[in-house]
């Protein structure tokens, strides 16, 4: 990543085709006056996610957006990591989903091998979510953060709201799933400056701070 950060104006393009992750940065890019259309409306295809890490994965994406559309690109790659399945699922966590992005049988799958490993209590079921956001530029410039946030994968999930892993993932601190939590809670950034509670959030703290001015 380039030490001289770029501040991010007008239109940029959200390199995802996941709904709730585009729902998720669209309010979090609202405040700063930055338009924002999604690689889906424009037609553009999912490149082949080929790194071996989270920042990887999310320049990938925001290259290939960049590249093709001729604008900004702003890209994430996360998921959920597992301690007891030595970070699993991780990178792959959206293929567990299988490509019916069906999260309730991911879920299963993960309390399944936590299980079959052992992993029966609170403390034997640590896990972190990550998220790693990646802005490019047509000019081959490029900005990258990453954010975390560590807690309980519990069994069985609950709540409704928010998408992916959310229902299964308990943040330290807190009685309730992301799954539980409306949009503005799980990932709402704190007026004061505090850190935010999610990974994207927290991410997209650093981000905002480095590349976006109100």
């Amino acid at each position: 990543m380039s030490q001289q950060h770029r501040i991010l104006t007008g239109k940029v393009i959200i390199a995802t085709h996941n709904a709730g992750k585009l729902r998720e940065m669209r309010e979090l890019l609202a405040p700063y006056g930055i338009e924002a259309i999604s690689a889906g409306e424009l037609g553009l295809g999912e490149p082949d996610e080929t790194g071996d890490d989270f920042i990887s994965n999310a320049v990938i994406k925001a290259e290939a957006a960049a590249h093709a559309a001729k604008l900004p690109a702003f890209a994430d790659d996360s998921g959920l990591c597992a301690d007891a399945l030595g970070g699993a699922p991780g990178i792959y966590s959206a293929r567990w989903a299988g490509e019916s992005k069906d999260f309730d049988a991911a879920m299963a799958l993960i309390n399944e091998k936590l299980e079959a490993v052992g992993a029966v209590t609170d403390a034997a079921r640590r896990g972190h979510f990550v998220s790693a956001l990646a802005i490019a530029w047509p000019d081959g410039h490029l900005e990258t953060f990453e954010g975390k946030v560590f807690g309980t994968l519990i069994w069985p999930p609950r709540g409704t709201a928010g998408f992916g892993y959310d229902p299964m993932f308990l943040p330290d601190g807190h009685t309730r799933t992301f799954g539980e939590m409306t949009s503005d809670e799980k990932h709402g950034l704190p007026a004061d400056g505090s850190e935010a509670l999610s990974h994207r959030a927290r991410a997209f703290q650093m981000l905002a701070k480095a590349c976006l001015a109100k």
